[in-house]
């Protein structure tokens, strides 16, 4: 499969953007739908995205997860979302799998998300979070900012506000490092832009 046979995507659903958000989260693209057990953001059940999530705001894990279902559990994730003030996109907007997969590393990014249009409906948001590589190389093209190493942060003035990029390490399973250890990474971002605090 090459760059003209490969079927453009476009993507699922819009952003989730709950009123007041403070914080983007920017991933690449959902994988193909036979993976999703939600239709949502990191639908496929080993990705750890809503693990890391559970972990920082639950101190567990499965707190956003349904064993028996094999599914994550999209209400609680939402309301959670919701009062957290977390909004939820991806990078790409249209795209080619030019080799089939989920692989971010064979994902060709044919329309970017148009992020300041994304930003004008969030006027409190002043942090935008890449997971992966992928996500961090259009943001750092969209927003003409050197891409930050995994863990750090550029700052920027971006869609007529003063904004924090940081580079968060890939959820997907295939990053080599452990649960906890990506937990730690996002848990100082979010400690670090007051949005950790209690409710």
């Amino acid at each position: 499969m090459n760059n003209e046979t490969a079927v453009i995507e476009r993507h699922p659903w819009p952003p989730f953007i709950p009123e007041g958000a403070r914080l983007l989260f920017l991933g690449t693209f959902p994988p193909g739908s036979h993976r999703w057990s939600m239709p949502f953001f990191y639908p496929n059940p080993i990705n750890d995205f809503w693990r890391v999530m559970g972990l920082i705001y639950f101190n567990d894990k499965d707190k956003l997860y349904l064993p028996h279902l094999k599914t994550f559990d999209l209400e609680k994730i939402k309301e959670f979302l919701a009062q957290r003030h977390i909004a939820m996109s991806d990078t790409g907007l249209e795209v080619r799998r030019l080799k089939g997969n989920a692989s971010d590393k064979y994902l060709e990014i044919v329309t970017p998300i148009a992020l300041a249009d994304v930003l004008s409906q969030m006027p409190e948001c002043t942090t935008i979070a890449t997971t992966g590589e992928k996500a961090a190389q259009v943001v750092a093209h969209i927003t003409a900012t050197e891409m930050p190493k995994t863990g750090g942060y550029t700052d920027t003035f971006f869609a007529d506000r003063n904004i924090r990029i940081y580079r968060m390490p890939s959820t997907s399973r295939a990053y080599p490092l452990a649960l906890d250890k990506k937990a730690d990474i996002y848990r100082q971002m979010l400690s670090e832009r007051n949005l950790c605090d209690p409710l």
